[in-house]
């Protein structure tokens, strides 16, 4: 079990000594940048998926709305 403090671990980027190999810069460029945009792709993704398939005839219409307002035609 962890005990929550107001004083936070070091950043370990900031003990860095300046070199950065590639490997660590591609990880971060991972961990930083695509990681999270492809999180929020797949959640959005799955939120217009489920709305399209929806029962409630509102939702359906309303994620209807969306497609086209985005510019994706259906019929």
């Amino acid at each position: 079990m962890a005990i929550i403090t107001g004083a936070s671990a070091p950043d370990t980027d900031a003990l860095d000594s300046g070199s950065s190999s590639p490997s660590s810069t591609g990880s971060r460029l991972w961990r930083d940048r695509i990681l999270p945009g492809l999180t929020a792709f797949v959640f959005g993704a799955a939120l217009i998926y489920a709305a399209g398939f929806a029962s409630a005839v509102e939702l359906h219409n309303a994620a209807h709305d969306g497609r086209h307002s985005a510019g994706f035609p259906c019929h």
